[in-house]
């Protein structure tokens, strides 16, 4: 498992012999079946996961008590609730595999102490953190520019993958709307 991300961090920096044995050290391959919560709201996050393999999802619950799907994870890439596991911080948000699921995960201990024996590491995290940055800043952006069609075609176009393994309720609430929106939205694109 450590293969697919060592190929993801060499894309955007060097790494050495030494500092793939670090990697291998330092995060821990896991397995989690469909639908198994693996970080929950209430609760300092305990990981930083890579998704080898699986979708996974980040949600919270609303005053209404209904889910709000925040964020979906296609593979290759990295999860978890960042503000309140950088800040180790109480959750306000559940971190959920919508399949079955291949991680790498690290604890915020052992990613401090990567990040300070290498400095390729430290210029990744400081990338994925931008990425995240900007995925977010994206994100909102879309909420509430574009419209329901638009959202649902912008995921259609960039991640089709999530409409064949994600179920289409969290689908619906990730554009921010119901079920049965989406539900209309597709058939109006298949005519």
């Amino acid at each position: 498992m450590h293969t697919k991300l060592i190929e993801v961090i060499t894309q955007y920096v060097t790494l050495s012999d030494q500092e793939k044995a670090l990697c291998t050290r330092y995060l821990e391959p896991i397995s989690c079946p469909k639908n198994s919560v693996i970080e929950e709201e209430g609760k300092v996050p305990m990981y930083l996961y890579f998704v080898v393999s699986g979708f996974v999802r980040l949600f919270h619950y609303n005053d209404k008590g209904d889910e709000v799907t925040t964020h979906i994870n296609c593979p290759p890439g990295f999860i978890t609730s960042y503000t309140h596991f950088a800040n180790q911080t109480r959750a306000e948000e559940n971190v959920e595999c919508v399949t079955a699921c291949e991680l790498l995960r690290v604890s915020k201990a052992s990613l401090d102490l990567l990040i300070e024996q290498s400095s390729a590491f430290k210029d990744f995290s400081i990338h994925v953190f931008q990425q995240s940055l900007s995925y977010n800043e994206k994100r909102a952006r879309e909420l509430a520019t574009l419209t329901a069609e638009q959202r649902y075609l912008r995921l259609m176009d960039e991640y089709p993958e999530v409409l064949h393994h994600v179920p289409m309720q969290y689908i619906a609430s990730f554009l921010g709307m119901n079920p049965k929106s989406l539900s209309r939205i597709r058939k109006q694109i298949i005519r």
